[in-house]
Parts: C-alpha cells; sequence; structure tokens
C-alpha cells in the first residue's frame, strides 16, 4: 500500500470492521439510514492489526504531541486501544464515561486525571464528533489540558470538521471515509453502483435513502 491511511483502510475491509451495504442498509443510534457500518472493535480480535493500529497512534502521538502527560480513551469503543497507546508509551491512562457512573463515585473520568495535565484522546470513529468532544469537555471541566484527539476512522463529515474548530480541538485519523471508498473499490470490495451510493450518502447522509 501506497501510504497509512490505504493500509488501515484494506485492514478494516478485510477484518469485515467496516461493512459496505448499499442495497441492504444500516439504521445508525441517530436514526439515520447508512449504507456503512464501522465497529473497530474488531481490531482487537485480530493483534497484528491491533498492534499495529497501537504502534501508529504512539509514533504519531510522539511526532505531534511529544509533551502528553496522559492517554485518554473514549468509552466504551476506545478504552482498550488507548490502555494499550498508554502502556507502549509508558504513560498513565484514563478513560471517559458517556456520562457518570449511576453509582459508588458516580464518576465521569475513571482514573487519576490531575488538573493542568497534558492529554491527548484516543477514540475509535469520528461521525459529527458529538460524543468525542463531550469527552474533550469532560477533560477540560477537570482541569486538563487537551492537546489533540487521534481517531482510526473518520466518515469525514463536514459538521464534524466544524464541530471540531468550534471546540478548537485538533484532530487526526489514520484513515478516512475517502480513502476507503476508493480502496474498496480497486479491491472489488463493491460494484459501481455501489459507489455511487456511497458517494450520495456522504453528500447527505440525514437525508440519503437507497
Amino acid at each position: 500500500m501506497e501510504n497509512l491511511k490505504e493500509k488501515i483502510a484494506l485492514q478494516l475491509l478485510q477484518i469485515k470492521a467496516i461493512k459496505l451495504q448499499p442495497a441492504n442498509p444500516f439504521t445508525w443510534a441517530s436514526g439515520w439510514v447508512a449504507p456503512i457500518y464501522c465497529d473497530n472493535r474488531q481490531t482487537l480480535s485480530y493483534p497484528n492489526i491491533r498492534n499495529f493500529i497501537k504502534i501508529e497512534f504512539a509514533r504519531r502521538i510522539l511526532e505531534r504531541w511529544s509533551s502528553v502527560d496522559v492517554i485518554a480513551g473514549v468509552a466504551t469503543g476506545a478504552i482498550a486501544q488507548g490502555a494499550m497507546v498508554a502502556d507502549l508509551l509508558g504513560k498513565p491512562f484514563v478513560y471517559v464515561r458517556s456520562s457518570p457512573k449511576g453509582h459508588g463515585l458516580e464518576n465521569l473520568i475513571e482514573g487519576d486525571l490531575k488538573p493542568g495535565q497534558k492529554v491527548v484522546v484516543i477514540e475509535d470513529l469520528i461521525s459529527t464528533g458529538g460524543s468525542s468532544l463531550k469527552a474533550v469537555e469532560a477533560l477540560r471541566n477537570n482541569g486538563a489540558e487537551v492537546l489533540g484527539m487521534f481517531a482510526i476512522f473518520s466518515y469525514g463529515f463536514k459538521i464534524a470538521e466544524e464541530n471540531f474548530s468550534q471546540a478548537n480541538v485538533e484532530c487526526e485519523t489514520l484513515s478516512d471515509y475517502q480513502t476507503l471508498i476508493r480502496i474498496a473499490a480497486e479491491g472489488g470490495y463493491v460494484s459501481s453502483d455501489d459507489l455511487n451510493a456511497l458517494a450520495k450518502w456522504r453528500d447527505d447522509p440525514a437525508n440519503w435513502k437507497k
């Protein structure tokens, strides 16, 4: 493969972490109907792939934000990957819940996070960015300095770019939708009709119909 984005995209297709089904679309939790479904937790079942992702996360964090003090994972999809990255870097790890725990200490952030610490957030998937930025807000409210976020994959929605920009959060991904569709076409994972449907969905995902 020519670059990292292409290699990650191919790996996600090969293990069916990403499924492309324009003729039999999925309904997301948001209510959107989509010809694609991404579950990057599947990568955890493949040691070579999960280790490759871990190493690339760690390498790019050191290149971009070498002053990082703590790695934070977003629950639940990025807890395992975030912990592996933290272990490789020799850094403390915390994770951020989608909502406070309903008993005990009612924590929103699990782990020892001290005010002023510099944090890089690990996420498995970026769609609109809403849940990811809720995690950033929780970390900031706890006194952390969020350096940025790394995710495995992004759909590349314009609303996500706008949301991250408004929140003043830098976000990078190991692969993205445009790369995925190109690799899927080259590898015979989708037909020409499927490609047309996938392109139309990407242009207006909230109103797409099969």
